[in-house]
């Protein structure tokens, strides 16, 4: 009975070993077992496991705005490690690894030249949380457009304006153009409102009005004090502007509109002028 036994227990494992050994052949160069191609699967299982594990350890103590901007980078690197212990694994299962590369390097090539610009902006989702230029929270500028950022994810940004829209920003666009980042010195913004006024106006008094409006505005701060530039002496008018400090500068342009609003008011009562382009024609009669 013991010899039935352990001759059905032989065979079992005897097939079991020729099942695990059987070679799933791609070509003359590249082929893998079963046993091999199980190592891989649990190589990766076991990577897998052991990320997880070390990002928990490395973040358990940092602030959360610390722990967002770690797990950001980490998912980058991640697939990087992924790769790496997928070749490894291969190379230990016994395959040509080499073999692999040289039969797929023409397609390797096609896909690199048209994953390009995927790859720029990953690169760039990297350099924006190494150097810290962008943060979620910031109000940036970029190619006119103007955002609070919402995330910044492994391909894109995410930026909400100020009209409930979502700007899906490509991240390489920060390497390949000028950004202007709000709120890089803190949430306090410098704005600005640009009037003219007619010629012979009293400048003082329009001095007044201004400041007096800017003062009033329930958004604009008290310290620093707005303060009236006069900036050129144009063709039709005298100009001045009008700047103040914000806290919120993502809705500056309603500020502004409110500005405006009140100066022609003002203007209005006080009888000052805002003049429009003028022009002088001299017609000479030839006798």
């Amino acid at each position: 009975m013991q010899d039935k036994l352990g001759q059905v227990t032989d065979s079992i494992v005897e097939e079991a070993n020729s099942i695990l050994d059987y070679s799933l052949t791609f070509s003359e160069e590249i082929s893998i077992t079963i046993k091999g191609l199980l190592f891989v699967i649990v190589a990766l299982i076991i990577t897998s496991f052991l990320l997880k594990y070390i990002r928990r350890f490395v973040t358990r103590k940092m602030p959360d705005n610390d722990k967002l901007k770690f797990v950001s980078v980490f998912s980058y690197t991640r697939w990087f490690v992924f790769l790496i212990i997928f070749l490894i694994a291969m190379h230990t299962s016994g395959v040509n690894v080499t073999a692999i590369f040289a039969a797929s390097a023409a397609l390797l090539i096609g896909v690199g030249l048209a994953l390009q610009t995927l790859f720029q902006d990953i690169l760039s989702g990297i350099f924006i949380l190494v150097d810290q230029s962008v943060h979620v929270g910031d109000i940036i500028e970029l190619e006119g457009k103007v955002g609070r950022v919402l995330d910044i994810r492994l391909r894109t940004t995410r930026a909400v304006t100020v009209d409930n829209k979502v700007l899906v920003i490509p991240n390489h666009l920060y390497l390949t153009n000028i950004l202007f980042n709000w709120t890089e010195n803190g949430t306090e913004t410098r704005e600005y409102v640009d009037v003219g006024v007619a010629y012979g106006s009293d400048v003082m008094l329009v001095k007044k009005i201004l400041v007096a409006i800017a003062e009033a505005q329930p958004t604009v701060l008290k310290d620093p004090k707005p303060m009236v530039l006069f900036t050129d002496f144009a063709d039709s008018s005298l100009n001045f502007r009008i700047a103040f400090t914000l806290n919120n500068s993502f809705e500056v342009r309603f500020t502004q509109s409110n500005i405006r609003f009140e100066i022609d008011k003002a203007f209005k009562e006080n009888n000052i002028t805002i003049p429009f382009p003028q022009r002088d024609v001299h017609l000479i009669k030839q006798v």
